[in-house]
Order: structure tokens, then sequence, then C-alpha cells
């Protein structure tokens, strides 16, 4: 299917699409009010109704122009041909300056912070609800086994518990919206604190007004999540669906604050979420909630499966073993990325026992992501031509909006908001290792022109004093020109052990911005000698180039184009297959030169994260049991200093 109409296909509102976008899309911000209620009033000096109304009234305006306003009203709109996430963003560039890849690789390694600290507080929030029952349990092990399970079923992937999220998540929503309304029945006038005149009276006047942003700001962190799963449910069901989940979340947010109004004395470690229930209610609402907290952490998992999957496509990190466990379009599994999340969200719960303790973790990485999605997306509105007036006014909004919550949560962070701050800072030096050490590399990559060579390779195909090494010989190469060829290659063919073959094929694969296109295109230089094969990939397609050159031959042969049986005689009249050699070449850079303490910083981090890539055999998905591997120097030019004197 073609992107264009992958998308027209999504942007279809139907009832099953509403559901499945309420079930995979809302699943974080959804759970939001588990814990922002408590963060807020745990943060506070005092209780006071300025505390409960000024903090309603700043939940009530973030949800409205950070998530309503930001993401589906505008974000949404900046899609790659159905594809949302920060990447996407950053593939519609025009021009892929190196300043904008920065602010992508930034806000792609805090969005993957977030990653691990979201399952960890909302399964121990959802978990912690079983005190109120029995005071003594142990939460820790209940959460760990949680954990553990859910990571543990993702190899065999989610189709069948994904068809059982929208409806456990629409309960959800429903069981917010009703204990919420029931409180605010109890207390209407709570409804007072849509007023913005109390969010401003709060950050001006309470005393730590300003500081408790950073717990309001937990009630819109599902935000970036909400874009990043765009290219799953479609632009329409979105929106549509957010109008549900919105008004379920202000019901239970406002009911939270009613309930608190009217109990006006609450203790250190009171969670309203919970207060709110009816007694006889407590223990399927904490089943409920568990389930709820289990969705919110799947649909972060398999985000950041999809975010690492489009970061190797983009080249931003090291190429690591991509699986697809089930037939669901774009559904992929990271064994490595994987077992990762799960070892640092079982030390995340571990380390901070208590979700009140992980607060403080949660919203400083995810902040640091809005922002870089505000500089893209303002950017990338520019290069769209929209009204400067316009774009000046947007960046200034969320530029305050976005700031303010930054300083905010930067109050967090020696309580424990270092610590997603240094998960991110460990992604983000995976991805500058990756993506500059490559630039590096690539910088010495000398081409030449393959027509100047077309009589070489009729030569030595034709040389009998040469032992043949194949019948087709088949290389991958990076020269995006159609007529250019790396030199290492030419050096690999005719200078460091002639290679001769009967065909010599030049395989080139283009990784598209467009994220499903799905073709090819063939170019004989010789008539049966020197063919080129273009792949053009979409950044979510598998690059399983094995499997798509096979049936590029298949094709070829159906239209006559060239002959696959093999070239040896006694095998030909047995009807046998051509045989096919791949050689992959390793590029190493030689200690004959010196680099800037940049670059050699750079090329450090490049090596290090070299050993959790795998190399393009594998990558690429080509048969291991048909590739020779050879290493060829990066070689730069580079004149003695002085003259070497000779002695005889």
């Amino acid at each position: 299917m073609s992107g264009t109409k992958h998308h027209s296909a999504l942007s279809k509102v139907s009832f099953a699409g509403l559901l499945i976008t309420i079930g995979i899309v809302f699943g974080d911000i959804g759970t939001s009010p588990l814990y922002v209620v408590k963060a807020i009033i745990s943060g506070a000096d005092h209780f006071s109704q300025l505390l409960v109304y000024g903090a309603l009234s700043c939940v009530f305006w973030t949800l409205t122009l950070q998530t309503t306003l930001k993401y589906v009203i505008i974000t949404l709109r900046a899609d790659n041909h159905g594809e949302g996430g920060i990447f996407a963003l950053f593939a519609l560039m025009k021009k892929k300056t190196t300043w904008a890849a920065a602010l992508a690789m930034i806000g792609g390694s805090a969005l993957l912070a977030d990653g691990v600290i979201t399952p960890s507080i909302t399964v121990t929030s959802s978990i912690e609800g079983l005190r109120l029952i029995n005071p003594h349990i142990a939460v820790l092990p209940v959460v760990l086994v949680i954990i553990t399970a859910l990571f543990f079923v993702q190899q065999f992937g989610t189709k069948f518990i994904g068809n059982s999220f929208g409806p456990i998540m629409v309960v959800w929503f429903g069981m917010l919206s009703v204990l919420g309304f029931i409180q605010i029945t109890h207390y209407p006038e709570i409804l007072n604190a849509v007023n913005p005149k109390y969010a401003y009276d709060f950050l001006a006047h309470y005393p730590k007004g300003f500081i408790l942003l950073g717990a309001v700001f937990l009630c819109t962190t599902g935000a970036e999540a909400l874009y990043s799963d765009l290219g799953h449910c479609g632009i329409k069901n979105i929106r549509i669906s957010w109008i549900f989940v919105k008004i379920s979340l202000l019901l239970n947010y406002f009911g939270q604050g009613a309930y608190l109004m009217n109990h006006p004395t609450p203790v250190v470690d009171l969670n309203p979420f919970y207060s709110i229930m009816p007694s006889w209610f407590l223990f399927p609402g904490i089943l409920i909630s568990t389930a709820a907290a289990v969705i919110a952490s799947q649909a972060l998992i398999t985000g950041s499966y999809t975010l690492i999957s489009e970061a190797v496509s983009m080249n931003f990190w090291p190429k690591i073993k991509v699986l697809h466990p089930t037939t669901i379009k774009g559904q992929v599994y990271i064994p490595f990325v994987n077992w990762l999340l799960w070892v640092s969200v079982c030390f995340v719960v571990l380390f901070f026992q208590e979700s009140s303790n992980m607060e403080a973790a949660y919203g400083l990485s995810i902040t640091i992501t809005m922002i870089m999605t505000s500089l893209l997306l303002i950017h990338y509105l520019y290069q769209r031509n929209v009204n400067l007036m316009l774009i000046g006014f947007l960046a200034m909004l969320f530029g305050t909006i976005e700031t303010s919550f930054l300083i905010a949560n930067l109050h967090k962070f020696s309580k424990g908001g270092w610590f997603s701050i240094a998960l991110a800072c460990a992604f983000l030096l995976v991805m500058i290792g990756w993506f500059f050490g490559r630039r590096i590399k690539n910088r010495h990559i000398s081409f030449v022109n393959v027509n100047k060579y077309l009589h070489l390779f009729e030569d030595l195909s034709k040389d009998n004093s040469i032992t043949r090494i194949a019948t087709n010989l088949v290389y991958i190469i990076k020269a995006n020109e159609l007529y250019q060829i790396e030199s290492k290659i030419m050096y690999s063919i005719f200078n460091k052990q002639p290679k001769r073959a009967e065909t010599y094929w030049l395989l080139h694969v283009n990784i598209v911005d467009e994220p499903d296109t799905f073709s090819y295109e063939v170019t004989q230089f010789i008539q049966g000698t020197l063919i080129r094969v273009d792949f053009h990939l979409g950044f979510k397609v598998e690059p399983r180039i094995n499997l798509y050159f096979k049936e590029v031959l298949k094709e070829m042969v159906a239209n006559g184009e060239i002959k696959l049986s093999s070239s040896y005689e006694s095998l030909k009249k047995h009807h046998f297959p051509a045989d096919f050699l791949f050689v992959n070449l390793d590029r190493i850079m030689t200690q004959d030169y010196k680099l800037s303490p940049w670059e050699t910083m750079i090329m450090g981090l490049h090596a290090f994260t070299r050993i959790f890539s795998i190399n393009d055999v594998k990558a690429l998905g080509l048969d291991t049991s048909s590739v020779i591997e050879e290493k060829v120097p990066i070689s730069v030019e580079r004149p003695l200093n002085r003259k070497m004197t000779r002695i005889n």
C-alpha cells in the first residue's frame, strides 16, 4: 500500500478506529489522574482554596493550550504521509541542517528516557492503592512481577492483548468520568476553577505555586506519545476521541478537587484518586487502574521500539536486530531495547521505591522533548511559508509555557530528575557517536564515475587467467548518484584481489523520507555484466534486501532481461540455479593521520556504539552463508611534514 493510500485509510473515522485509538494512543496521558493531584498536594506548603482552585486551573489550561492546541490541533497536521513523532517531523524538513538533527536527537533521547519512567510510575501508583485495603501489603514484588511479565510477552507480539486495549480504556475513562462527576455534584463550585484568574493567582501568590508547575506538568506528559502514534490511528480518529478523553480527565481532576474542598485537611500520603472511590468499589477500581497502567506502559514500550526503528533508518542509532512478531503493520520488536528497558524500569522501581519519589524523576526529560518538538515545528511552519505573525505568536506562547515548565521541573533535579536526564544523556551520546561518527567516515569516502571502468569490467569478466570467484558478485554501494561508485569497491574488485565474475551487481538502498515507500529501479550499465539496482524504501519499511533482491531477480528473469541458470556446463544441464556471492566492505579508520579533539571524541563514541551494532550483512537481511567480508582502510592524503633521509 502506498503512503498516500495508507494515510487516507487511517484518516477514515469509524467506531472501530475510535476504539483502537482510545486503546493505544491515550494510555500515558489517560493514567495521569493516578498521580497528578497527589503530586501537587504532597509538594504544597499548606492546604488552601487557592492551592486546589489554582492547581486545577493550571491543569485545565495546560491540557487546553499544550495538549489540545499545540498537539491535537497544530502538530498533528505536521504528518509525514500519515506518520508522526519527532523523527517524522525531522524527516519533513526540506533542508536537514546539523542543528535540526541535533534537536531531533535530543528530543528522541528524552522521549526514550520517558519510556523508562512511565511504566515505573503508572504501575507502582496503581498497585499502591492496595494499601488502602491492606496497609502492610508488599507493593514492590507485585509491581516487579507485573513489569517482568509485560516485558516478557513482548517477544510474542501484542496482537491478542492489543485487541482488548480499547474496551478496557473505555471502561477506564468511563470510571474516571463517573467518579469525578459524583464528587463534583457534592461541590459544584469547583467548576469555577476553569477561570484563568485562579491560575494566575496561584502562580503569583501561592508560596510554591511556580515550583508546583512541575507537578501540574505531569497531566500532559502523554501528549508527545499522542503525536508519535499518529501513524497507527490517523488524525481524525485522534482528534475526535480526544474530546471524550479530555472530558473524562477534566471530570476526574475536578472531582478530586471537589473531594479535597470537602475534606480540607488531607494527610501527606493521601492519594485523592483512590479517596474518591466508594469503599465497596476500591478493589475493582484498583484492578481497572492496574489494567490501564499496563496499557499505558505497553504504549510507551511499543513507542520506544518504533522510535528506535525510525532512528536506525535515519542513521541516528546503530543498526540493531529488529523483529516483526505479528502481521500487524508497523509493529516491531527489538530484543536489545526490550531487555534494556526492563532492566532500567526494574532499577527505577527498586531505587525510588514509592511512586511519590518517582514523580520527581518524571516530567523533566519529557519537557525537553516538547521543547525540541516546538523548535522543529516552528522551523517546519517557517519552511511551509506560514504567516510570520502566527509563527511568532505560537513561538512566544509555547516558548513561555514550556520554558516555565522546564524551570519548574529543574527544581526536581536533585530529588530524582537527575536520573531521567542522565538516562536521556546516555541515549543521546549513543546517537551523537553514531550519527556524527558516520559523517566523519563518510566525509572521506571518494567516488568515481562507473563509466570510466566499463571496459575493465568487460575484460575482467572474460579473463580466463583469473579463477572465477562467483557467477554473480554482489556489492552493497552507498553512492546516491546513478553513475557513481565508491573507489574502495573498485579497489576491492580490481586491486586487492581481482574478482572475476560473470555478472557484477551493485545494490543501493535509499531510505526515503516517506514512511511506506516500497519500489526499485534497475540500470544495466553493461547488458548482463554490470547491473545496478536501487531500492527505495520508506523509513518504516524493514530493509530485508536479500528477500527483495530475489523478487527483483524473478521479475528480471520473467521479463527476459537475465538468465539465472548456472554458468557451469556440468550443472546447467541439470538445471542448477546460478550462484551468488555478496561482498561486504567494512571501512576502518587508519592511525596515520590526526583528527581534531572533537572528531577524536566522536570517533571514540562511534567505536563504542559499534559494540551494540550489527553489521550490514545482518541489518540488510543478507544470507550469511553467501557473504564474504573485507576490511578496507579509510585513507586520507596527508603529506609528511619533513623529508625522510635515506642512509645507504
